[in-house]
């Protein structure tokens, strides 16, 4: 019987333009938590070994603070770790795992896979992996590592490989992408007993044998990704296996496809809803608002939103389906005359044209009118 621990697309040092003062460096800590995480839940499950199936760092051009601070984060983990170079983070000239802190801090029991040579692990047990040598390679390295693999007899054997597969890319003309069936293949010929994956960012089980995983990224970057922030515990014990996810992520990349502002009863239910949010620095949010409201109304959900987003590690409003039309309640309100009360009818006429970019630009002057006035917030 064999367990392992296995997971990828660590990222460290990865940066993002769009987060607010102070997220970004929450966001570092936590991918270095998540190493800390890793090492423990190895421990609790009694892993012999863990491996980084590709793209532990975000690039080779990493800092060397980002490189140390990973150093002493793997000094916590007590089992062997197996680190595959991926495409972020590829093994070559100039490589972060060739780096002179990298090299001269690693811990004893973390390892670099440098070629695809079996590493015998335990008794019975080896590794083969597919390491990335350049950002682009000729071809995926997986298909190199396994052309000359014998069947299985008496061993089990894990592959490590990292790229995309064919079945989630419209792109699979290009030489990283991973076929499907030439992963099946590989289990289906007795090739593998597991192929451990990396480079999709989503847990992800491939084909139908339960043993071709993807990993995912144990801490989320970035909208659309399913079930990331997780690493997962392999088990194999001759015919079977058993794949246990644990989740390690603390981030949270939230999208709400379509939030429907139409009255200020919806402005107040969704300031209640984003109040209600937790752990909002490190949340990193994106709202869609359609809808059509006054423009006293529109003053009202810009206030609503601003007493909330500063909390958040990003906060993002797509409007461009928010109608605002403003009403003779708002008119009144302003109380213009002569010239302003000539250009803000004029506006509203526009406003409410057929050319679209004409009105948004039109929403935008009279609302800077109505403020100047002194009619709204």
């Amino acid at each position: 019987m064999v367990r392992f621990l296995h997971t990828s697309d660590w990222q460290l040092g990865m940066t993002r333009y769009l987060f607010s003062e102070g997220a970004q460096e929450r966001f570092n800590q936590a991918r270095f938590d998540a190493i800390r995480s890793i090492g423990r839940i190895a421990a609790e499950s009694n892993c012999q070994f863990v491996t980084v199936c590709g793209d532990a760092f975000e690039s080779n051009q990493v800092d060397r603070k980002t490189v140390a601070r990973a150093l002493e984060a793997l000094k916590e983990v007590t089992v062997p770790i197996w680190i595959l170079p991926g495409n972020h983070d590829p093994l070559n000239e100039v490589s972060v795992y060739l780096s002179k802190t990298f090299v001269q801090g690693k811990p004893a029991n973390v390892n670099v896979i440098g070629d695809s040579t079996a590493i015998q692990v335990d008794q019975g047990v080896e590794l083969v992996g597919a390491p990335w040598l350049s950002k682009r390679m000729p071809v995926n390295p997986f298909y190199e590592a396994t052309k000359s693999l014998e069947r299985l007899h008496d061993v089990t054997r894990i592959v490590l490989a990292h790229g995309i597969v064919d079945l989630f890319t419209p792109a699979k003309d290009d030489p990283g992408v991973l076929e499907a069936e030439s992963l099946d293949r590989v289990i289906e010929d007795r090739m593998a007993s597991f192929v451990a994956l990396g480079d999709r960012h989503s847990r992800t089980k491939v084909g139908a044998s339960d043993r071709v995983w993807y990993s995912g990224t144990p801490e989320v970057t970035d909208f659309g990704e399913g079930e990331s922030g997780y690493i997962q515990v392999v088990e194999l014990a001759g015919d079977q296996v058993t794949v246990t996810p644990f989740l390690v992520g603390q981030w949270c990349f939230r999208e709400k496809g379509r939030v429907d502002i139409n009255s200020s009863e919806d402005i107040e239910a969704l300031q209640s809803t984003l109040e209600g949010m937790p752990r909002k620095e490190q949340t990193v949010l994106r709202l869609n608002i359609v809808g059509s409201v006054s423009l006293t109304q529109e003053a009202a959900l810009r206030q609503s939103l601003a007493n909330v987003c500063e909390v958040f590690a990003s906060f993002q409003i797509i409007d461009d389906q928010l109608l605002v039309v403003p009403d003779d309640a708002d008119f009144s309100r302003l109380g213009l005359s002569g010239f302003a009360e000539t250009a803000a009818r004029q506006l509203r006429e526009k406003m409410v044209g057929e050319v679209v970019e004409e009105g948004r630009t039109a929403r935008d002057a009279l609302a800077l009118l109505a403020r100047l006035s002194g009619g709204l917030p």
